[in-house]
């Protein structure tokens, strides 16, 4: 394993009773630019009894209430800035497909910011400095595309500002401007790898190195196939809006074994999706997260709703938080039996004859719950191939996941592919 140290930023180079002090002297700051410019976490604060200077340590922060995206909503759209509106120098927002969209606000410090943390971590992924970045996240209000675009300059990289869609244009683009980096949605590399196939062109002939891959679950089946496939590292990039955006945590091209929290902007924590008790390292429950060093918008304790645990830093000094295997907000409740989406990827992308794109159908049968499986056959898989897979993944979420479920197996290019987070659940039951 080559080393990297010299490559490190301030940030990366501290120690760990360093990195705590800097840590607990954000977080004050933090707290107390929270209560004095947002009456949202003035008015919590003092309902739950405490105040920034309660907190003395590290551990106090559990003394402190939550943030959910219900709070973001109910507050839309700048009841949650902490700096005046003419010192917001970009907003984005959630799509709101849900509700009302989730609007954040940045300063010029934080854009610098966030520059900073996703060049750090394209840094972490394998690219350098004078690399060609292909980014095909998609661009505008969605914190993808620009968050990656600008950590590629600032690490010193020619962008291609590709977004996403095109599909067709998308691999002639990697085709002719050769670039070392993508960064994309994993399910979307897969349906980039499909069009190279479809054109005869080799994947594994491309100029490309390196995959940052995020804003959905994916598992270690899925980073297989892409590896395989494309004959590239494949690394995960974690981020959300409410916190920055993309480059809140990166996992490191040398080890591959979760992704280190870049903690001297985020602090991170592990709870009780239920009881909200704050878990102890290496326990998995729902992440939440406190911003360090945002001006705009500081976040205290957002609940993410991603499930995962804290895991002590091997690349770097950082602790690492293992792969999201689901979000709490995901889970499907079959029958009495919790079932998460990245649990059936993991069967297809073992099935022979299957290509891995999948779609989980709930419906309502005889006043019961039912879950239909619906997955690609890969081309040329004939009839007996198809019952086959068929069998097989049924068996193995009976026999792994404890439930009972219906598989399609549908024509290659049928199920609708994505440009940006797949849309996994496609829930058809009557609404109450």
């Amino acid at each position: 394993m080559a080393d990297t140290t010299e490559l490190l930023d301030e940030g990366e180079r501290l120690d760990a009773e360093r990195l705590r002090a800097l840590q607990l002297e954000r977080l004050r700051a933090t707290l107390r630019h929270a209560y004095d410019n947002v009456p949202f976490y003035r008015e919590s604060f003092d309902k739950a009894g405490v105040r920034p200077e309660d907190c003395r340590s590290l551990a106090d922060l559990a003394r402190f209430p939550f943030t959910t995206k219900a709070d973001l909503r109910e507050t839309y759209p700048y009841g949650m800035f902490a700096v005046p509106r003419e010192r917001i120098r970009r907003i984005h927002a959630s799509s709101g497909t849900t509700g009302r969209p989730t609007v954040v606000g940045y300063t010029d410090r934080d854009l610098a910011t966030w520059a900073d943390v996703v060049a750090r971590s394209i840094r972490a992924a394998g690219g350098r400095p004078g690399d060609t970045v292909h980014v095909a996240y998609g661009y505008g209000l969605f914190t993808g595309g620009l968050g990656a675009h600008y950590g590629a300059e600032r690490l010193g990289c020619t962008v291609v500002p590709a977004s996403g869609g095109m599909t067709a244009r998308q691999v002639q683009l990697i085709r002719d401007l050769r670039p070392d980096v993508i960064m994309v949605t994993p399910s979307y590399m897969l349906t980039l790898l499909d069009e190279f196939e479809r054109q005869g062109v080799d994947p594994r002939a491309t100029s490309l190195r390196v995959g940052v891959f995020g804003a959905e679950p994916w598992t270690e089946e899925m980073r297989r196939e892409i590896e395989e496939r494309f004959g590239i590292d494949a690394v995960d990039i974690y981020g959300l809006s409410e916190v920055m955006g993309p480059g809140v945590a990166q996992e490191c091209v040398e080890t591959k074994d979760g992704l280190h929290i870049w903690e001297d902007h985020f602090y991170p924590e592990v709870v009780d999706p239920v009881t909200g008790e704050v878990l102890p390292e290496g326990e998995r429950g729902e992440l939440v997260f406190t911003s360090l060093t945002k001006e705009a918008m500081p976040v205290i304790r957002y609940r993410t709703r991603d499930l995962t645990r804290l895991l002590p830093g091997t690349a770097r000094v950082f602790r690492r938080m293992e792969k999201v295997t689901g979000r709490s907000d995901d889970m499907v409740i079959l029958r009495g039996v919790n079932l998460f989406p990245t649990q059936i990827e993991e069967i297809v992308l073992r099935t022979p004859g299957v290509a891995p794109h999948f779609q989980l159908r709930l419906t309502r049968q005889d006043r019961m719950d039912a879950l239909t499986v619906r997955a690609e056959a890969r081309p040329g898989a004939g009839p007996e191939v198809r019952e086959a897979a068929a069998r097989a993944i049924a068996a193995a979420v009976k026999d792994g996941i404890g439930v009972s479920v219906d598989v399609e197996i549908v024509d290659p290019e049928t199920l609708e592919r994505s440009v940006g987070k797949l849309r996994r659940i496609v829930d058809l039951r009557p609404r109450p």
